[in-house]
């Protein structure tokens, strides 16, 4: 096995690929199967997002699950696979990226069924973490195995479809869920997962070889400080209170962490990416953008359905042309990253997002909310696939996993605030505009005002609730996009291939 030095980055690279010296690796003439199998693996994460947002309203009804049940449900997954990715995203490196995206597709699909099975809220929420398990060793995986198999020249057309794909699930989720919560129970909408999973599992045995990053021994230290600190960060931001010990273990932890990862022989992350302006510089944006971004979905289904009245179903096929357009856009984004610099399309489409987020916050009937889905669509079209491409080029290959599992740690946390924050907003808004001589459950919690006859009222503390809430992502949007302009470099196409190995 061939040691090299990455002189760009300091760091010490192992490669177990065969090759030799001044030849380009070969192409696996399966590589667009492999893609496939990728896309769907990824699939099954997309359509268990949009459709757990979507029977929100279903859960409060049948399973009389309190605002807290809900937040629990939505962050249990939030929590275990935050507070898992860079360890998982480390030991895909080491032991097998193929073994680790069976293996997490294993568990999501028997989490799924788990959660199909339950009756009671605090089983949902059991069966949300077991799920994140799974989802922290998949989603890594996906990218990283997609970054070794398609080289400079295919990579980014790759990643578009790869980006495409989280869209179709998005598309996928509610209008199948919708069709579920219609005529079924909202457990029916985990049904989804299980033979999705089952699929990308037997099509990743038949057709998938093995890859593995750097050889290097497990730093055992790393991984435990890496699971207590993202476990810790992601659990005080998604408490919404000062848990001081909790903070402080969050921050004794860090350090720890960070001290490790710079004295160790075989970091599990290589802190010398972060001497790189294009990495630092995208994540904190994408930071930003995905906690703009990270609640939309819990407002709009339960506008949709609360406030106006739509079905499941219907909600479902509401959510649908934002899910098309950036679907769309994607495509176009990666066409344009041929000719434009990523920081373009990244602080051009937040721009855009930002305008859509204001829209939004004029919203009082569905024509409001379809502009701003088709604007956000654009928005995100642009700067999703860019934000992507900028973070795994300023890796190494052989760090590919603890590459995509930085990149999905940071919209993972960006999302944990995003809904605790932006909860908060949305549920200290709802209780303001609510009369204050009506019961004091119903000022709390919108499914309780329905269910107590304040239907009138509930619906206009909501619509202004949103607002405030878009409001804030138009602002956070707007940050994000001046952070990257101030922090990201112009390069041109040509310079902003992944760093090179060797």
């Amino acid at each position: 096995m061939a040691q090299r030095s990455n002189s760009s980055y300091g760091v010490r690279v192992e490669s177990n690929a065969v090759r030799e010296p001044g030849a380009e690796a070969v192409r696996d003439p399966r590589r667009w199967w492999i893609l496939v199998v990728l896309c769907l693996s990824l699939l099954v994460l997309m359509i268990d997002g949009t459709v757990l947002n979507l029977a929100i309203p279903s859960l409060i009804r049948e399973l009389h699950a309190t605002p807290q049940d809900v937040q629990w449900i939505l962050d249990a997954y939030v929590l275990v696979f935050a507070g898992l990715l860079l360890t998982a995203g480390s030991l895909s490196d080491r032991f097998g990226r193929r073994r680790a995206l069976i293996l997490g597709l294993a568990l999501f699909g028997v989490a799924s069924l788990a959660a199909v099975l339950a009756d009671a809220p605090w089983q949902v929420v059991g069966a949300r973490a077991l799920m994140g398990i799974g989802g922290s060793l998949l989603m890594p995986s996906t990218l990283s195995i997609l970054m070794t198999t398609f080289d400079d020249s295919e990579r980014r057309q790759a990643m578009a479809a790869w980006s495409t794909v989280a869209m179709v699930g998005v598309v996928l989720g509610p209008t199948l869920g919708g069709l579920l919560l219609q005529h079924f129970w909202w457990g029916s909408v985990f049904l989804l997962n299980i033979p999705v999973a089952l699929l990308a599992i037997l099509a990743a045995i038949a057709l998938m070889p093995e890859t593995h990053g750097e050889q290097r021994p497990v730093d055992v230290p790393g991984v435990l400080l890496s699971i207590v600190t993202l476990t810790a960060t992601v659990y005080v931001i998604i408490q919404r209170h000062w848990n001081i010990p909790m903070i402080a273990l969050a921050v004794a932890a860090g350090a720890g962490f960070a001290y490790r990862e710079y004295r160790a022989a075989h970091p599990m992350l290589p802190l010398a990416v972060f001497r790189s302006r294009d990495f630092t510089g995208t994540c904190l944006t994408l930071l930003l953008m995905v906690f703009g971004m990270g609640a939309v979905l819990l407002m709009l289904t339960q506008y949709l359905q609360f406030v106006l009245g739509y079905g499941p179903m219907k909600a479902g096929l509401a959510l649908l042309p934002y899910a098309t357009s950036a679907a769309l856009c994607n495509g176009l984004g990666a066409t344009l990253g041929r000719s434009l610099s990523n920081k373009t399309l990244i602080v051009s489409g937040l721009l855009v997002m930002s305008a859509a987020f204001a829209v939004l916050a004029q919203a009082d009937n569905y024509p409001w909310v379809l502009a701003s889905m088709l604007i956000m669509g654009v928005g995100g079209g642009l700067a999703g696939p860019a934000a992507y491409s900028a973070i795994m080029s300023a890796i190494p290959v052989e760090h590919a996993g603890v590459g995509s599992a930085m990149n999905d740690t940071l919209q993972q946390v960006g999302m944990a605030i995003s809904i605790a924050v932006l909860g908060s907003v949305l549920a200290g808004v709802f209780t303001a505009h609510m009369p204050a001589d009506i019961p004091a459950a119903a000022r709390d919690s919108l499914g309780a005002a329905f269910q107590f006859g304040y239907a009138a009222p509930a619906r206009a503390a909501f619509t202004a609730a949103m607002s405030a809430g878009a409001w804030i992502s138009a602002g956070f949007s707007l940050a994000a996009a001046a952070l990257g302009l101030v922090l990201l470099r112009t390069r041109r196409p040509a310079q902003q291939q992944p760093a090179p190995a060797a």
